[in-house]
């Protein structure tokens, strides 16, 4: 046990200790002093969450591979395990970073506010709430893996004055905002949907009636979220002036010395458990006696192997090529997005169509260009992270037998035939994803198959698991919230130009396997 608590337990705690001191100093100088425009979600969650996966790949994983375990995947549980250790106190340390660091600025009137420096609370001594002359912007998402839940939200900013009588002012700069929500089921139809939005607008506007909005303790800003770009478009409908910095905040109706609740306790607590829970998983396995020696006498010199292949998927080589670059462009675009404030889990659809998603109305008035930019834009983290997977995995397949032009063309093909049979399809739908001209690689896929390009062998292997693949998302399609009409096209385009091609490759397959079994050697 000591030789575990020296070469894994003890790396476990310091990785853990040193990321979640690092990235909170980091936040706080960054994002917070600096102001780096990132989206408060990003910096308060995903970006610890997802970093976390860094240092454990690298420091601990090799360790973690000295254990005795039953398989790969268990190799697996130890390092999600050691991230979900890291990640979660460190999530919750950001959030008490940004509650305790924030001051308290105290005003007689609204109007003092350009006199002081911007902080994040503010109390008020007099104040008016306009609830007449307010600004709405009602909007709606989807989220889910599968797009599966419709989300139904109305934002109101209502102006923030020193006393009644400024009511005739025609522009504000301070706003109290509301945002009212409801999630249904997006499997629902186009009238369900209907009846249940208005059912939702008319129970929120009553709420909004029957609320006094001048009952509050203090108020908080509003930062960098998705939150405050829709109140800014509710302005923006209101003909407000945005030229001007927009302040909008929440109202907090408990004491503002209670706004940091528990969380401090919670950071220590959340790591202590983890530290514990890990603590206790180490003591089952025995170690590898080779793997232990070998290790003691060269230590980590550099990343294992098995993670080199992992990230070699980016990197473009001979025989594999053209999908890597596919993989790195589409990365490269979602993480543009990403930085530019659009979000991270999932993009709003006015986002995506300013940056090329097929939509009928603009793409048929002479935006023909939308039916293949759009095949690189994704609408989240889920959806690029599943197409980016299915990309990989028919790729290591088709292109090394294609070559590089044949299997980009035929992606390029799929891919814009998918978007056509989008608008062809839907009179008015946001469409986008690569997922089309993927799907015309699994029918490319399935053709090769079904006419034996392929071994027996391989047929064998891998026609089932196919078949299961596409016709699951396809079934998911059905459920709503997905383009299956882009599906369809891609995956028949797919399959047409398969049958087409399947007897050239046959021969050419044949010929090389013929030429090569007479001793001749490649140059």
């Amino acid at each position: 046990m000591k030789e575990k608590l020296l070469f894994i337990y003890k790396p476990f705690l310091l990785i853990a200790i040193g990321f979640t001191l690092i990235y909170t100093f980091l936040n706080w100088l960054l994002f917070m002093k600096i102001g780096i425009p990132l989206k408060e979600d990003i910096t308060e969650f995903w970006l610890p969450f997802g970093l976390s996966f860094i240092p454990i790949l690298i420091w601990l994983r090799p360790r973690i591979k000295l254990l005795k375990l039953k398989n790969e995947n268990s190799s697996f549980v130890y390092q999600f395990l050691a991230c979900m250790a890291i990640a979660i106190p460190t999530i919750i340390a950001q959030k008490y970073l940004a509650t305790s660091t924030g001051e308290l600025t105290k005003l007689n009137a609204i109007s003092e506010m350009y006199k002081t420096e911007h902080t994040k609370y503010y109390t008020l001594k007099n104040y008016y709430i306009d609830k007449r002359h307010i600004a709405i912007q009602n909007t709606v998402s989807v989220t889910g893996r599968n797009n599966e839940r419709f989300n139904m939200l109305i934002y109101v900013a209502m102006p923030i004055l020193e006393k009644a009588s400024d009511t005739i002012n025609l522009t504000h700069q301070y706003w109290l905002g509301k945002l009212y929500s409801e999630q249904i089921s997006n499997s629902l139809s186009d009238e369900e949907k209907n009846e249940k939005y208005k059912l939702f607008a008319e129970q929120s506007q009553k709420e909004f009636e029957n609320t006094d909005f001048h009952e509050f303790t203090y108020l908080e800003t509003i930062g960098n979220t998705e939150d405050h770009d829709e109140y800014n478009k509710a302005l923006k409908k209101a003909e407000q002036n945005l030229s001007q910095d927009n302040i909008i905040f929440e109202a907090r109706t408990e004491p503002f010395e209670t706004r940091n609740g528990n969380k401090f306790s919670w950071v220590l607590g959340s790591f202590a458990i983890g530290a514990i829970i890990y603590f206790v998983l180490l003591l089952f396995p025995k170690f590898n006696e080779n793997k232990l020696e070998s290790f003691k006498e060269k230590g980590v010199t550099k990343i294992d192997s098995e993670l080199k292949e992992m990230l070699d998927m980016f990197i473009p080589k001979e025989g594999f090529f053209i999908t890597p670059i596919l993989i790195d462009l589409n990365l490269l675009i979602y993480i543009l997005m990403v930085f530019s404030g659009l979000g991270l889990v999932s993009f709003k659809s006015d986002d995506l169509l300013n940056w090329g998603a097929n939509f009928k109305p603009l793409t048929t008035d002479n935006q023909w260009w939308r039916l293949l930019t759009n095949t690189f834009l994704h609408g989240g983290l889920m959806h690029i992270f599943a197409n980016m997977f299915g990309l990989l995995f028919v790729g290591i397949f088709l292109e090394p037998l294609l070559g590089r032009g044949k299997y980009l063309l035929i992606y390029l093909i799929a891919g814009i035939l998918a978007s056509l049979t989008s608008i062809l399809w839907y009179d008015a739908t946001v469409s986008v994803g690569a997922s089309g001209a993927i799907f015309g690689l699994y029918g490319f896929f399935l053709a090769c198959m079904l006419l034996k390009v392929f071994p027996v062998d391989f047929n064998k292997a891998f026609f089932i698991s196919t078949i299961v693949f596409v016709g699951f998302n396809l079934l998911m399609g059905f459920t709503g919230g997905i383009d299956n009409a882009a599906h369809i096209g891609g995956l028949v385009t797919g399959f047409i130009i398969g049958m087409i091609m399947s007897g050239p490759l046959k021969k050419e397959i044949k010929f090389t396997a013929e030429y090569y079994s007479k001793d001749h050697k490649p140059q």
